[in-house]
């Protein structure tokens, strides 16, 4: 590349000036007049003809928009949002499910409700839904397309109902699992699509859950419904402070990508993405999830009300299962399928759920032994400092509750009363020794089966199992505590009493840790 002198650079063409006159060739028959050199010259007074000229304001805008114009993001197409909902014996809530995806300020492209193993009128209320539907918002005409399916039997259950339609909106670019009793808040696909796209890395986002307490018609299932509301917005907060990574993407409402589920099934040479090794489908997946490189997360927005269990024999069926499922994946070694990961992110919540659990046991267990037993022989003193893991306990109910976006008086009351959330703790210790005692006695056990006969008030009661435990290890601390001579007992009270104080200790600091944590804003 030839770089020309300022001099040379006037015109588009280049001509070679002789430097002197005598250098010139003699053909150059013409006057040369030499004059000094002035800058000026070069530059000339624009004429109103040059700039009103149509090729120069042409050639300028053409420039700018080659090489100045502003930022135009490509444009993203609109993703279709295929929606399945697994339904089971659902006629008294199917239809609220439906409407309320009807409602959507984002409605999904296709639905499919699978309805499996019931013995009720689901089908017949779903299929009222059939059809093709059009919903308009804000000048905005959305479609969808409302599919009913009775498949029968399916010896896979929930796990069969959701692999049947992910083969059915395949071709689909997201997944949304709705379960039959699900109700979704109207912006929650929304919020669940727009921040599954904000990072191509997000494999699944779940919304937050909650129960309305319109379900519950008597004071027992009232009390049950604020203590599953208060263990909801516990487990939510947590999920939302650790950098809203959701150790569990819930059934209940979920949106997958397509892709990380065509990734999950694949990379584990699977038929589906969701299989049957575990007792809670929805875990696996996460972790297989986690494995693959995606990302599992809980919404900062999108909210959904879920079916309570209104009876206690429920209750602890749905308990037990999770509980049950959430040992067989974390408790290391092979089971079948099923290969335990102890070390996996997604579990360590999980491991510190049950570490709390053992801990809340021991405390309660201990303190109240010890307390009967120092009164046994006259040597109870009592300490206000015990006073202290209470009020911290009230305090840190009291601020979850007021973290909920719908509170109500009874969730305060609840927290503030202590007596309630102290009974529903001691459920909680049941379905916590249900479950390890189920998984320790390597019984083959079908908790799905046994949730169901439970939600239809038949089943066994198993749930009286703890009580039956609690009976039988008091009989034998009572019996060996009577045989102790006075000096051995007063040893044993010397001793026993520090290492419960340090233990009470811990939990107490772990509380007020929860309990002085920043929100930073976060509604559950």
């Amino acid at each position: 590349m030839n770089l020309l002198r300022p001099d040379e650079r006037i015109g588009r063409h280049h001509i070679d000036v002789p430097e002197s006159v005598e250098d010139a060739p003699d053909a150059l028959d013409c006057e040369v007049v030499t004059e000094p050199f002035e800058e000026d010259a070069l530059i000339s007074e624009p004429t109103e003809e040059d700039e009103t000229s149509p090729e120069i304001v042409g050639h300028a805008t053409t420039e700018v928009a080659l090489f100045a114009g502003a930022y135009v993001p490509e444009p993203l197409g609109e993703p279709r949002i295929g929606c399945v909902i697994p339904a089971y014996n659902e006629e008294g809530s199917i239809a609220a499910v439906i409407g309320s995806l009807l409602d959507q300020t984002r409605v999904p492209d296709v639905i499919h409700v699978i309805v499996n193993n019931t013995t009720d009128d689901t089908y017949w209320v779903a299929r009222e839904f059939a059809g093709h539907h059009e919903r308009r918002y804000r000048d905005e005409v959305m479609h969808c397309d409302i599919h009913v399916h009775d498949v029968g039997h399916l010896a896979e259950r929930k796990v069969g109902a959701l692999n049947i339609g992910f083969r059915l909106v395949e071709d689909c670019d997201y997944f949304l699992g709705v379960d039959g009793d699900t109700v979704l808040d109207r912006d929650a696909v929304s919020h669940l699509l727009e921040e599954i796209r904000s990072d191509p890395r997000i494999g699944g986002i779940s919304a937050i859950y909650s129960i309305d307490y319109s379900e519950a018609s008597g004071g027992g299932e009232r009390f049950l419904i604020a203590g599953q509301r208060q263990q909801f917005a516990s487990f939510n907060m947590q999920n939302l402070l650790h950098g809203r990574n959701m150790a569990v993407l819930g059934g209940q409402c979920s949106l997958f990508s397509i892709e990380a589920l065509r990734t999950v099934r694949d990379e584990y040479r699977q038929r589906a993405p969701w299989v049957t090794d575990s007792e809670v489908e929805d875990s696996l997946l996460s972790i297989q999830l986690k494995r693959t490189g995606f990302s599992t997360k809980i919404s900062a927005r999108a909210r959904a009300d879920v079916g309570p269990m209104l009876t206690l024999k429920s209750l602890d069926a749905q308990q037990v299962k999770w509980n049950y499922g959430a040992i067989d994946l974390m408790w290391p070694g092979q089971r079948g399928d099923t290969q335990g990961q102890p070390f996996h992110p997604n579990l360590r919540l999980r491991w510190l759920e049950n570490w709390s659990m053992v801990f809340n046991l021991t405390v309660r267990i201990g303190f109240v032994l010890l307390l009967a037993a120092s009164l046994s022989i006259d040597a109870f003193v009592f300490s206000p400092w015990w006073l202290v893991p209470p009020a911290v306990a009230i305090a840190l109910n009291l601020r979850t509750a007021l973290s909920m976006h719908d509170r109500t008086t009874r969730d305060v009351l609840f927290a503030l009363l202590f007596v309630p959330g102290e009974l529903y703790m001691w459920l909680k210790l049941g379905h916590f020794i249900r479950g390890w005692t189920k998984f320790l006695s390597r019984q083959e056990v079908d908790n799905w089966g046994a949730q169901a006969a439970a939600e239809r008030g038949s089943g066994t009661n198993a749930h009286l199992q703890p009580l039956l435990y609690l009976a039988v290890f008091l009989a034998a601390i009572v019996i060996t505590w009577t045989q102790l001579p006075l000096l051995a007992k007063e040893v044993a009270l010397w001793l026993l009493w520090p290492a419960l104080t340090v233990l009470a200790a811990i939990q107490t600091v772990a509380m007020a840790y929860r309990l002085l944590r920043r929100h930073r804003g976060f509604r559950v």
